[in-house]
């Protein structure tokens, strides 16, 4: 007992001494030019992406979740596609001036950042959180979970370098060695801690939030996939299984329950059994159900980001075939008693089939209520008036379309901004709803002059550059026909 007490006050001095070290970076960082947190970025940017296959190995060997090559990807993703998308960003100094209504706006640091790293997406994480805080000037200490310390650690160590070799301030980027929740809850309520990135379970999201200190928090995923009459079944079924085995499904906006009519029942149950799913019986269902959540309501780690063969020999599965890519359980319940409604950040989907479209619009709407509020949800279909009827309803931030759910939703198969970090909206939640980046992380000052007096407003002369820039120009119909003589004779 004595020896764990030692531990929990060692390390949240640790995260005292972190947190003075960040003061003094912070200091030094709203000093600089958004040329030099650019010089930082691009620097981070080259040495994580030269890293990203070695740090990938390192994840998977310590926790044991995911698969090299597709960690690779993502690390490459963090260090390269985002860096593509914010390199000219501006975040520091003047970012906008409008000489007519007399404003500017100038974007400074929230300050520190307290960074959740979790297991399942531990490298990646560091990667992106680390070069938004930099390129926004925030200085960012990590407190790692337990089961991913050592992988961390060497990525903390491997943009630390590249940033300070760039100019970085020391202190600018750390993380906790010795991580207890002493540390972390210590760390989120320090005084001089001015925002938490939550990426995590749902407990560490709710701590985060319940901290006294701003939060931008990631919930749960659980977002279902619905193939319309109109979809590509073929196609959708393929997007759906890339998305769900990348990495073995440990991404949180991947795809956790299929949803169908009972008209496509027979084409899209054939599909999947053609591209290596496998439906479970009623007699596997069960056995595997048990496996699912632990006795507290909680996702089993046990299942997370394992192969399917992993998790048939768990189960006591026996006829699952080696070929096998993803389990599919039917299930007809959402909520307590319906494990498969759960988010599951393995190799396993919930198979959902209704009457008709109004009833799937209902499930997904029950699904996403009961867990993943706020997060993704997909459709495959070639009707847009579905998509926006889908859209309007459902309580998602995200809503992909015809796309895999898990690289969509973070910005890789799609024009969303390239994020690890999803917020989930009010309805999560959650304080954003973006993919967050940069622009996320700092504040912005609006400076603004006069334009009239006290006396025009008693007078009723209110008359602003607010009124101007909503006044209509009407044309009527005699000189539209002139302007468009004029048009054509210029033509001829």
């Amino acid at each position: 007992m004595m020896i764990q007490m030692d531990q929990d006050l060692c390390s949240i001095q640790e995260v005292r001494d972190l947190v003075q070290q960040a003061r003094k970076a912070q200091r030094a960082m709203e000093r600089m030019t958004q040329g030099e947190l650019d010089k930082i970025t691009a620097a981070m940017s080259s040495a994580a992406a030269a890293e990203a296959g070695r740090l990938a190995g390192l994840a998977v060997e310590e926790t044991g979740f995911g698969l090299k090559a597709d960690k690779e990807i993502k690390n490459r993703f963090a260090a390269v596609t985002l860096y593509d998308a914010i390199k000219d960003e501006k975040t520091h100094g003047i970012l906008a001036q409008d000489r007519e209504k007399r404003t500017i706006d100038i974007g400074v640091p929230v300050g520190i950042v307290a960074g959740l790293v979790p297991s399942t997406n531990p490298t990646s994480t560091v990667i992106y959180k680390s070069m938004i805080c930099m390129k926004a000037g925030n200085p960012i200490i990590f407190s790692p979970h337990p089961s991913a310390v050592k992988c961390i650690l060497e990525t903390v160590e491997v943009v630390r370098r590249a940033a300070e070799a760039a100019g970085a301030p020391k202190g600018a980027i750390a993380c906790i060695t010795t991580p207890t929740l002493e540390a972390t809850n210590a760390l989120m309520k320090h005084d001089h801690t001015r925002l938490i990135l939550a990426t995590g379970g749902g407990a560490m999201v709710k701590a985060a939030y319940s901290s006294g200190t701003p939060a931008i928090g990631v919930g749960a995923g659980n977002g279902p996939a619905y193939i319309h009459h109109t979809a590509d079944v073929r196609l959708a079924v393929k997007r759906i299984l890339d998305s769900k085995t990348f990495d073995n499904g440990t991404i949180c906006a991947s795809e956790q329950s299929i949803i169908v009519t009972r008209e496509m029942e027979r084409a899209v149950t054939e599909e999947l059994q053609r591209q290596g799913a496998y439906v479970l019986s009623d007699s596997e269902h069960t056995k595997l159900s048990k496996f699912i959540l632990r006795a507290n309501g909680t996702m089993n780690p046990a299942i997370v980001g394992k192969s399917v063969e992993t998790v048939a020999k768990l189960a006591g599965l026996d006829q699952v075939p080696a070929s096998a890519r993803v389990l599919v359980a039917r299930e007809t319940g959402v909520g307590r008693g319906y494990p498969y409604s759960n988010e599951k950040l393995g190799l396993i989907l919930a198979y959902y089939v209704e009457n008709d479209e109004p009833a799937v619009l209902e499930r997904c709407v029950e699904i996403l209520e009961w867990e993943g509020a706020g997060h993704t949800f997909s459709i495959h279909a070639e009707d847009e008036n579905v998509v926006k009827k889908f859209a309007e309803r459902v309580p998602a931030s995200r809503v992909l379309v015809n796309t895999p759910s898990a690289l969509g939703g973070i910005g890789a198969t799609t024009c969303l901004f390239p994020a690890l970090t999803l917020g989930c909206g009010a309805v999560g939640g959650s304080s954003s709803s973006n993919n967050i980046g940069p622009l996320d992380l700092i504040n912005i000052k609006r400076v603004a002059w006069g334009v009239r007096e006290l006396e025009d407003i008693r007078a009723g002369n209110s008359a602003s550059p607010w009124e101007n820039s909503r006044s209509e120009v009407k044309v009527d119909d005699a000189m539209l026909q002139e302007l468009v003589r004029q048009i054509v004779g210029r033509l001829m």
